[in-house]
């Protein structure tokens, strides 16, 4: 298990799908926004969390379509299939290595870049927390996408379409315990809603994973 994560990390940098595109792409999200919405401060202040919330989403789809595609073309997704590895623990130290070199950078680089949203100072903290609850569950919800579609070519708007959907709940829980910390509010409820989703897709979702792994390699 071990040695294959440690695989997926060097692949995943190698390929262009490591940490620096991701955080590329997510500070270019932020960069923007002021010249969407205006250089208010007060204005950024409100809707910083959502913006940080929502850029990081989208940079995790960057690098979903290469966490299956790479082993499905050079043949090494058919020797895990058959490794004493069962594939549900490969799903699992594929979701992980993709939070690893994408949700950590994107959920340590999220502070830093609150800054020049004029994001609160009480809001540091409650990003950060949500981020790093919430982002698991997307490396492990697109980690299924991309079983869902590793036997396609040219999968990856299908895989978009698909996953997007299933990141909405993680995004309106997140953003919320960011906004309601921001300002002051208690944010249990949504923590707890947050943690909830998290847990239960690293629950459920590595066994429809591996069941897709196994359909597209038939």
């Amino acid at each position: 298990m071990i040695a294959l994560l440690k695989r997926d990390l060097a692949l995943a940098i190698r390929a262009g799908g490591g940490f620096g595109l991701a955080l590329a792409f997510f500070l270019i999200v932020v960069t923007l926004t002021p010249f969407a919405v205006g250089p208010d401060s007060a204005t950024l202040a409100t809707i910083a969390a959502g913006i940080l919330w929502l850029g990081a989403l989208l940079s995790c789809l960057l690098s979903l379509d290469r966490i299956l595609a790479l082993d499905f073309e050079d043949g090494s997704l058919e020797l895990l299939a058959t490794a004493p590895i069962p594939l549900e623990g490969v799903a699992t130290i594929k979701a992980f290595a993709h939070w690893l070199t994408t949700g950590l950078p994107l959920t340590l680089a999220a502070p830093v870049l609150g800054v020049l949203l004029h994001l609160p100072t009480d809001g540091f903290f409650w990003l950060t927390l949500s981020l790093a609850i919430g982002t698991p569950a997307l490396s492990v919800i697109g980690t299924f996408g991309a079983a869902l579609t590793v036997g396609l070519k040219r999968g990856g708007l299908l895989l978009s379409l698909i996953v997007l959907p299933l990141y909405v709940p993680t995004l309106i829980f997140g953003a919320e315990v960011a906004r309601r910390g921001t300002q002051g509010m208690s944010a249990d409820t949504p923590l707890a809603l947050l943690a909830g989703i998290t847990l239960a897709t690293v629950a459920l979702l590595p066994f429809a994973s591996a069941a897709a792994i196994r359909i597209n390699l038939r």
